[in-house]
């Protein structure tokens, strides 16, 4: 292995702000801590976490460095004490609280797996924060099961490309939202039955005709506010309804009657503050249940942009703009 430098390339938040506060600085390379490794980043990805945590919204939690990134792929550089399972020079992609986009973060063994198939790094790095996300709320907490089906709202983002091709492949059916007849057309060919372009058509419509009026098992939501109560009357009975962002808004008045009625569980999560082990079961469930699906062919991270690591202040931009269709990634300088 090349001997690991001192200092390195990172980006910070010189403070809350749009897109122009992230700047490129230099930091000490972070030490491994217990049951830790040290990775060469040779990807990352770029979250609408991120972004929020550039806002100024979404601290880190304790003990956690301040450079944003939730994501990477790279090669083991060094080991921590008591790191069990890895060896300097494997390939790996890792779910991170915080470091990646740097070009060296610590990340917990638990919370690394093997890239899977013949995945480069930047698609490999693509996987981590949206299938440890969509595994857990869709398939965990929500219980996703084979027949049933699943409204994904966002299609055409990162989660919802993988919650779509996730679901499909698992047996579900699956009808999304997306914000253009463009972004529509990707959701389908990823495996969505129906993709509704929610600036021209009512979801609410569309899930009933799509359902026969039945309504869905299942609703992945980031939206929240006005679109919680068109959610319930959406969902069939028994059903279940995720919530794991909310771009329109957190706070919205809901009538529960139709929820008692329709024996409906309103549930939702966050990712980043949850402990290791719990990371580490979900890691666990996708290399058992995810990645031969990978690693076949029959799932793929959807890229739509690569940026170098200096630039991430124009990746924030294109996030934040919903230009994209699927993942937009970190990758280092060239030198």
């Amino acid at each position: 292995m090349t001997a690991i430098p001192e200092t390195m390339s990172c980006v910070e938040i010189a403070e809350p702000g749009g897109p122009e506060v992230l700047q490129p600085a230099t930091r000490p390379v972070p030490e491994p801590g217990q049951g830790e490794v040290l990775i060469a980043v040779r990807a990352a990805g770029v979250n609408r976490p991120d972004c929020i945590q550039r806002q100024g919204h979404y601290a880190p939690p304790p003990g956690v460095t301040d450079i944003p990134g939730l994501e990477v792929a790279g090669i083991i550089a060094g080991l921590g004490k008591d790191a069990e399972g890895w060896n300097e020079g494997d390939e790996v992609c890792a779910l991170v609280a915080g470091g990646g986009y740097a070009q060296y973060v610590a990340a917990p063994t638990l919370q690394c797996l093997p890239i899977p198939g013949d995945l480069g790094m930047v698609e490999a790095a693509a996987l981590p924060e949206t299938c440890f996300t969509v595994w857990s709320n869709v398939f965990e907490r929500a219980a996703l099961r084979p027949g049933e089906t699943l409204l994904v709202h966002g299609g055409s983002g990162g989660i919802g490309t993988t919650a779509i091709q996730m679901a499909s492949r698992m047996g579900s059916r699956v009808i999304t939202t997306a914000g253009s007849d463009e972004k529509c057309r990707v959701c389908e060919e990823l495996g969505a039955e129906r993709a509704v372009n929610y600036k021209q058509e009512d979801f609410v419509e569309a899930v009933e005709e799509f359902t026969d009026g039945k309504g869905v098992n299942v609703i992945l939501d980031m939206v929240g506010g006005d679109y919680l109560p068109r959610n319930i009357k959406a969902l069939a009975p028994d059903g279940r309804h995720v919530s794991i962002a909310f771009l329109g808004g957190s706070k919205v008045e809901v009538n529960f009657m139709p929820v008692m009625l329709k024996r409906l569980t309103l549930t939702g999560s966050t990712l980043r503050p949850q402990p290791v082990e719990r990371k580490g079961e979900i890691a666990q469930a996708l290399k058992e249940k995810v990645w031969p699906l990978i690693a076949a062919g029959e799932m793929k991270p959807v890229i739509h942009a690569t940026f170098p690591l200096s630039k991430a202040a124009d990746a924030h931009e294109m996030m934040e703009s919903s230009r994209h269709i699927g993942k937009i990634m970190l990758v280092p300088d060239s030198s």
